[in-house]
């Protein structure tokens, strides 16, 4: 809101600035006309220098300017018409040139506020376009990181330990974003939040359909006194199959994805190389 209004006072402090200085040449022209004509002429003590106004130094010719510039735009368009136009409305008090000069204004600022609404929002899409990318992305590291995980998971609940010590032996042993969630579960877990809630938590900030699957199993194994070891190495070896099954996929993709640049950069080459000789040879031949 605070840009909304700074910018166009910033335009409007701008515009005075760029009038002042077009305007420099034209009126050093009047001025010296001015001191032309009185050159020679008697001085009355009681007269002053004359002075133009601020409307007739700057209103008036910026807003003639701004008039031709609106009837280049439309060459349709001319006086004589916007003339007739305003006396058909009871308006002919109004002068063409202040008429087409105030659409032109009119117009200009319209753009310019379509202008800040733009970059505004067109940030806000950036930004989010910017989070959104980076969520997926750690969610691919989070699930090509899962099995592993899990397989130390598994190997250190069969040797004894609680799923609690395992999820800490976990953060020892291991680096990444998967690490760091459990590291926060664990963090949660300690502090007082109950197991289910703490994994849900963690399965609601990643948004994995593997992760969430594992955190699903492992509530029911908790709900139903299922052993953690088996589940784990279940759960280990469904997603490494996921993980390959992946893997496969993108690289059925790959050919596909690689026909593109092929036929744009690579065909042109080897026609230029294959067909160049033939077409030089059938060129010499026509030409006899």
């Amino acid at each position: 809101m605070l840009f909304l209004t700074i910018a166009p006072a910033c335009l409007a402090g701008s515009a005075y600035v760029a009038t002042q200085l077009v305007t420099a040449p034209e009126r050093e022209r009047r001025l010296l006309v001015r001191r032309a004509a009185r050159y020679g002429a008697v001085r009355v003590a009681a007269a002053r220098e004359e002075r133009l106004s601020l409307r007739e130094r700057v209103l008036v010719p910026m807003s003639a300017r701004l008039a031709g510039l609106v009837l280049r735009m439309n060459q349709r368009e001319s006086i004589e018409r916007v003339q007739l136009r305003l006396l058909a409305a009871g308006m002919g008090g109004v002068a063409p040139s202040s008429f087409l000069a105030t659409k032109g204004f009119l117009a200009a600022a319209g753009g310019l506020f379509g202008l800040v609404i733009w970059v505004a929002s067109g940030k806000t899409i950036g930004l989010a376009f910017l989070v959104g990318s980076r969520a997926r992305r750690r969610r691919d590291r989070v699930q090509s990181e899962l099995p592993d995980a899990l397989d130390l998971l598994a190997v250190s609940v069969e040797a004894g330990m609680g799923f609690d010590g395992a999820i800490s032996k976990l953060t020892e042993h291991m680096h990444g974003a998967l690490i760091d969630e459990f590291g926060l579960a664990l963090t949660e877990m300690r502090v007082g939040e109950s197991r289910q809630d703490a994994l849900k938590k963690m399965s609601a900030r990643v948004d994995s359909p593997e992760l969430a699957a594992f955190v699903r199993s492992i509530i029911q194994a908790d709900q139903l006194g299922i052993s953690l070891g088996r589940i784990l190495r279940v759960q280990a070896v469904d997603t490494r199959l996921k993980r390959q099954a992946a893997a496969e996929e993108k690289a059925m993709k790959a050919p596909i994805k690689m026909l593109f640049p092929t036929v744009i950069f690579i065909f042109p080459a080897m026609f230029i190389v294959v067909l160049g000789p033939a077409l030089i040879g059938l060129s010499k031949v026509f030409a006899f």
